[in-house]
């Protein structure tokens, strides 16, 4: 029983996501390859080759795999599963399109975003928008599976001596779709999925220039901005930065709650944070109910007076 992971990454490095997802490939057991596919992936592929408990690295160094297309790697993936009981994956963008079709073309059932490893065949999951977890036995020969990175601690642990990069020559003859252009959107401040500090603005900021106070917060503290639903849906800020069950799902050192009354959907994308900081003029509001530290107080005056102590 081998596991095959498939990395994310971005040609220089391995994401965070990854090593998370190493560690459930770790706990389902056995043996753990990597699969990197992409354009120029060498210098990642020799990062992965000294994660401890590693044993092989799948290096596909192609144009056809450069933006993870769902045709190409689901062709490569499938090419490749005949060897592995399991297929995992961070779950992320990428994944979310070319997991689904692995497990159409292998005819199996997809188990995605697991929160726990209870044996090779049983998995827990968040269902209901993460207000309940399931637990699910998987009865298929191959186990394709996505992770959630926020409910794994990282693989950062390095290897005496690096495993054995295999280099493969198979090449997926899809032209079902190809890559137009990248529409990103650039900052400075660290990637919301990722960072260790997060503020966040909800509905009681008022306006997107109001978001200008959440934004000076985060620069004194090194952190993402991040934002509820609600301030998405009102034009506050862009979509993006939403952090939730429909959002972005992240687990921070720090997470910083300025104006969110926390509903079900934004508490199931970052109720795994390590300490949660809640301030809000509203004392019966349900995020008061997680937080390790909560104000009741107005945000136009605790944001700028915190901004300004530090």
């Amino acid at each position: 029983m081998t596991t095959l992971l498939i990395a994310e990454h971005n040609s220089s490095e391995l994401s965070p996501a990854t090593l998370s997802a190493l560690t459930a490939a770790h706990a389902i057991g056995d043996e753990v390859h990597i699969l990197l596919a992409g354009k120029e992936v060498a210098s990642v592929a020799d990062v992965a080759a000294r994660l401890s408990g590693v044993s092989k690295v799948l290096c596909a160094a192609s144009d056809v795999y450069e933006y993870a297309l769902a045709e190409p790697m689901g062709d490569l993936i499938v090419h490749l599963s005949e060897h592995y009981s399991h297929l995992v994956a961070p779950s992320n963008s990428a994944s979310k399109d070319f997991m689904p079709r692995v497990a159409a073309l292998l005819d199996v059932g997809q188990v995605s975003d697991i929160c726990a490893v209870l044996s090779a065949d049983q998995f827990k999951r968040p269902i209901y928008a993460g207000n309940a977890i399931a637990t699910v036995t998987v009865l298929d020969d191959k186990k394709v599976i996505t992770v959630r990175a926020s409910s794994f601690d990282k693989t950062t642990q390095q290897a005496e001596q690096a495993c054995t990069i295999e280099t493969l020559d198979f090449m997926a003859d899809n032209h079902l779709s190809s890559w137009q252009s990248d529409d990103i959107t650039e900052s400075a401040r660290p990637d919301l999925a990722s960072a260790s500090r997060i503020v966040s603005g909800g509905r009681g900021v008022g306006s997107g220039e109001n978001f200008a106070l959440v934004d000076a917060l985060a620069d004194k503290l090194g952190a993402a901005v991040g934002a509820s639903r609600a301030a998405v849906d009102a034009g506050f800020v862009s979509n993006d930065l939403q952090v939730g069950q429909t959002g972005k799902i992240v687990a921070p050192d720090l997470y910083m709650a300025f104006g969110i009354s926390g509903a079900i959907q934004h508490l199931a994308g970052m109720k795994d944070s390590k300490v949660i900081v809640a301030v809000n003029k509203d004392e019966d509001a349900p995020i008061f109910q997680i937080a390790d530290y909560g104000l009741v107080g107005d945000l136009f005056t605790v944001l700028p007076e915190m901004t300004r102590k530090l």
